[in-house]
C-alpha cells in the first residue's frame, strides 16, 4: 500500500477532489473515483466524496494499493453452488475464503473459483471482480449473488442500491440481548487506523435491524436484517453496543473462550427479484459446521 500526501494550494482551491488527485497523483480520475468509493481517500481522517471541493491548506491523503496481476488463472476450488441459470449463480460462501483478489490474497479466492466453475460472468467490475455484485467478509460464510452477465449485473447494482435486496444474517453476540431493534449509526474508515472500520460521525449512513432468536446465560443468537451494506457493518455496530460478535478479534474480545473460525456470522438468507423473469427468488442455507458446534455447546449448558 503507497500512501501519498498533498496540501491544497491556492491554485486548487475549489476543484473537486477526484479532478485534484487525478492531477496531484497522475492516476486516472475513474481510478481515483474508485479509490474514493473505497475508502482510500481522507482528509483530516475524513472520507469525503468524489464531488468534495478541496480547501486551502487541506492535507488530503490518498491510499494506492499495490498493483494486483490481471491474470488471473481459473483454479478448481470446490463451491457449493446452490443455484444457477443463464443470468445469476447463488453460492454458499465458505467461512476463510476471500471473495476476490485483493493484495495479500492473490489465489485461492471466490473468483479463482467461479472462474473455472461458471462458463460466463459479468464484466463490469472488470477480470478482478467479474460477477461479483455484492461481497461478504472472508471470515463470514453464507449466500452471495453472482451476476453472469451484464445486464444481471446492473439490474441487482440498482436493487442494492435501493435496498430492494432482502439479505438476512446470522450473528452470535457476546452478551444477552433481551430484545430486538435497530442500530443506525454511521460508519467509515477508522480515522485511527485504516484497516478498520468504525462509527464516524460523517460516515456513511449504515441501518442494521435485529431481533432476537434465542437467548443464552452471556450470548444471544441474532437475526439481522440489512437495509445498507456497509464494509462490516453488522460487526461494527453491534460492537458499538457492547455486543462484539463471538470470534471477532479485530472489534471484539481479544481472548475468546471459543476457537471459531473468525466472527459467529452468517449470510443465511438472501431475497430478491430475478433479473430476467421478475421471479421473487429465496434462498437459505445451514449454519456451518464451526457456528453449529459453538451452538451445540450454549445449548448442552443451557440444558444443565
Amino acid at each position: 500500500m503507497k500512501n501519498e500526501i498533498y496540501q491544497v494550494t491556492e491554485n486548487d482551491i475549489g476543484k473537486r477532489l477526484d479532478l485534484y488527485l487525478a492531477e496531484q497523483s497522475g492516476e486516472s480520475r475513474a481510478s481515483v473515483q474508485r479509490l474514493i468509493r473505497e475508502e482510500q481517500v481522507t482528509i483530516k481522517g475524513r472520507v469525503r466524496k468524489a464531488n468534495y471541493r478541496v480547501k486551502m491548506e487541506e492535507i488530503v491523503s490518498l491510499c494506492i494499493p499495490e498493483p494486483i496481476p490481471l491474470a488471473i488463472v481459473p483454479e478448481n476450488i470446490p463451491i457449493d453452488i446452490i443455484y444457477e441459470d443463464e443470468d445469476i449463480a447463488v453460492v454458499n460462501k465458505p467461512e476463510g475464503m476471500v471473495v476476490h483478489p485483493a493484495p495479500g490474497h492473490y489465489t485461492g479466492t471466490l473468483v479463482h473459483a467461479l472462474l473455472f466453475h461458471l462458463e460466463h460472468l459479468s464484466s463490469i467490475n472488470g477480470v478482478i471482480r467479474p460477477g461479483i455484485v455484492h461481497r461478504i467478509d472472508k471470515d463470514t460464510s453464507g449466500l452471495l449473488v453472482i451476476a453472469k452477465n451484464d445486464h444481471a449485473h446492473q439490474f441487482f447494482s440498482e436493487r442494492l442500491k435501493h435496498h430492494e435486496v432482502k439479505r438476512i444474517y446470522w450473528a452470535l453476540a457476546e452478551g444477552r440481548i433481551k430484545e430486538g431493534g435497530t442500530i443506525d449509526k454511521p460508519v467509515a474508515r477508522d480515522p485511527k487506523d485504516r484497516k478498520r472500520m468504525a462509527i464516524v460521525p460523517d460516515g456513511r449512513h449504515a441501518i442494521t435491524h435485529y431481533t432476537v432468536l434465542q437467548q443464552f446465560s452471556k450470548h444471544t443468537l441474532l437475526r439481522c436484517e440489512l437495509e445498507t451494506g456497509r464494509t462490516h457493518q453488522i460487526r461494527i455496530h453491534l460492537a458499538s453496543v457492547k455486543h462484539p460478535l463471538v470470534g471477532d478479534l479485530i472489534y471484539g474480545h481479544k481472548k475468546q473462550r471459543f476457537q471459531a473460525n473468525g466472527q459467529c456470522l452468517h449470510a443465511k438468507e438472501i431475497e430478491f427479484e430475478h433479473p430476467r423473469t421478475g421471479e421473487w427468488m429465496h434462498f437459505e442455507t445451514e449454519l456451518p459446521e464451526s457456528f453449529q458446534r459453538i451452538m451445540r455447546i450454549l445449548n448442552q449448558e443451557g440444558n444443565k
